[in-house]
């Protein structure tokens, strides 16, 4: 079975048992300021899983495109990747823990759906603590559809708790689903999680506790399931194979890199190929989203810059002869061939990723050329590389250490690993500290702020349209506690004298407390009724349909205030380029 087989039938069975099919959100998240990409499908659903009613009712499922940065470092392994896709299914407040165990069980096992073998499957669950007592119930269900007890391990809340997403807001244990690997060796009668061979598929999230401000965990009214299962983890093993890179999505890039580089995959070039496929992959995604963004120095833009940067080096090593410009681009074809009839923007913005990927490589060239400069200087002054000149040519060159070292055997030097390794831990300290401080909110304590935001954007985008130009669309927006960013087609900056009037146009609305109303209907009703609509979106059969009187109408999954004179004083910060033809425009309120 392939992944594209494997995502039909997923869909098909949870169709099967009421729920409504709805479309991946793009990798750049709009509600949710505690991440900067989509790392899995329940981060979209966030409104919902907080409360707000969904239009297509209380049982969802879907197959969800993710970005997960923080698996970065582990890829070059037999099952990571950080671009992958994940199906998901969700209960708002309906069914809970009884049936999600044993609608996965029988997805896995029944011989109409993937028909896995009994015998390879084992489980995690909750172990309970002082917060919550042991998942019992989870561990019944299960012992109850015939799994051993010797495969079902009990875990602290590090391993089988999920959320909250912040320091506050819904969370709860979860229970994980594992398969044994060898097909030559039978699975140990014991599950022991942390053996390798056992790979996690699948994960039942039970969403029924709120963190709160004390750091208390109170019983939820409405309890919601969110679960995840690995598309490209469950394809290689319903395929016998023990690495991930050999299924039919990653195998392309891993033949087509052989073509680039001339070199055949084997154990000591393993990991460059592995991580040339997954980073492509997650570059092409991105810079092919919906709400797209081009390599910078911050945010989303600085992930995406990492990820070509890493791909070139590891294309260098394996001794590509990137004097030719269009390397990563024909990476990226082969990404867009396998995906655009899932993801049509893809193909609809294939010339700007070629584009970008060629200036960032051509960027990163010149500055790899730079770093060899310095290292036939430290070469000349060194007998050894020490491990701070080794993290230096990595951090302002971006040499891997495995390059370092390739150098330096060259030349009969060594490196201090260890040094380096040190100077690596506290970068990475640092960094990870600094992650926490931007985005410890929380999405409970956010919403608030995050929902005036919300409504403040859909006037700001009506009044670009009153005040400056009726040409102009939405082409992409971004929410966080501190700020709104909006994008729109313009081929021009704003002048001060237009920065002002669309500022003061949207204080005039919010100063004549308009009620905000919420609708819901089929999109082709909602852009009959002249609600505006977000470029390259896919949506439902049915959508949320929010006007602002006469004003504004828009079609928007929210959440929103219920007047807009809830919203605050609104400022501008800063107007100016994203792209060629793309305006940005930064606001707050206070």
């Amino acid at each position: 079975m392939n992944t594209k087989e494997l995502k039909k039938k997923y869909i098909e069975f949870f169709k099967s048992k009421g729920h409504a099919e709805i479309h991946s959100a793009p990798l750049i998240p709009e509600h949710d300021p505690t991440v900067l990409f989509t790392t899995a499908g329940m981060h979209p659903l966030v409104p919902f899983l907080l409360g707000q009613p969904h239009p297509q009712g209380k049982r969802l499922v879907n197959v969800q495109k993710c970005i997960r940065t923080q698996d970065i470092d582990e890829v070059g392994d037999d099952t990571h990747t950080t671009c992958f896709e994940m199906l998901g299914n969700w209960s708002l407040g309906d069914y809970f823990k009884k049936d999600a165990i044993s609608w996965s069980w029988e997805f896995l096992t029944s011989k109409e759906w993937l028909g896995l073998d009994k015998d390879r499957l084992a489980v995690t669950c909750f172990a309970g603590d002082k917060d919550a007592p042991k998942d019992e119930e989870a561990y019944k269900t299960w012992k109850s559809l015939g799994l051993s007890e010797g495969r079902i391990a009990f875990l602290q809340k590090a391993d089988n708790w999920w959320g909250p997403a912040g320091e506050t807001g819904p969370c709860g244990p979860d229970t994980e689903m594992f398969y044994w690997k060898l097909n030559d060796k039978p699975a140990p009668k014991k599950f022991d999680p942390a053996d390798k061979n056992w790979v996690e598929i699948w994960n039942d999230v039970f969403m029924q506790y709120n963190k709160d401000k004390e750091g208390k965990y109170e019983l939820l009214k409405s309890k919601n399931v969110d679960t995840g299962l690995g598309v490209e983890r469950v394809t290689m093993v319903l395929n016998g194979k023990t690495n991930i890179f050999e299924i039919d999505v990653l195998e392309p890039l891993m033949k087509k890199t052989e073509e680039i580089t001339g070199k055949k995959i084997h154990t000591d070039n393993a990991k460059s190929f592995r991580v040339i496929a997954d980073h492509i992959k997650a570059a092409t995604f991105i810079l092919g989203d919906e709400r797209g963004v081009v390599p910078s120095n911050v945010d989303q833009g600085y992930i995406l810059r990492r990820y070509i940067r890493r791909c070139v080096r590891h294309l260098r090593l394996l001794g590509a002869e990137l004097s030719n410009p269009d390397a990563t681009s024909e990476l990226a074809k082969v990404v867009i061939k396998m995906y655009e009839k899932d993801y049509p923007t893809l193909k609809a913005k294939k010339d700007i990723i070629f584009e970008e990927l060629r200036k960032e490589q051509e960027k990163f060239q010149k500055t790899l050329d730079k770093g060899l400069k310095e290292f036939e200087r430290m070469a000349l002054d060194m007998t050894d590389i020490d491990g701070k000149s080794a993290f230096f040519l990595y951090q302002s060159y971006g040499f891997p250490i495995e390059m370092i070292e390739e150098l330096a055997s060259e030349k009969g030097r060594s490196v201090d690993r260890k040094g380096f390794d040190k100077e690596y831990m506290k970068h990475q300290e640092l960094s990870r500290v600094g992650a926490e401080q931007k985005f410890k909110g929380g999405l409970s304590g956010a919403s608030e702020v995050t929902t005036k935001l919300h409504t403040a954007t859909h006037l700001l985008n009506e009044a670009l349209r009153k005040v400056v130009s009726p040409d102009i669309k939405q082409k992409g927006s971004n929410i966080t506690t501190e700020r709104l960013r909006f994008d729109f087609n313009f081929d021009r900056k704003l002048t001060p004298e237009e920065v002002k009037k669309v500022e003061d146009e949207v204080n005039r609305l919010i100063k004549e407390c308009i009620p905000v109303v919420k609708e819901e209907m089929s999109p082709e009703e909602a852009i009959k009724k002249g609600a505006q609509a977000e470029f390259g979106a896919r949506y439902p059969a049915k959508v949320s349909v929010y006007s602002v009187g006469n004003y504004s109408r828009e079609i928007c999954m929210g959440p929103h205030v219920a007047n807009t004179k809830d919203i605050g004083r609104f400022k501008i910060l800063k107007e100016e380029s994203s792209a060629a033809g793309i305006r940005r425009i930064k606001a707050t309120v206070e």
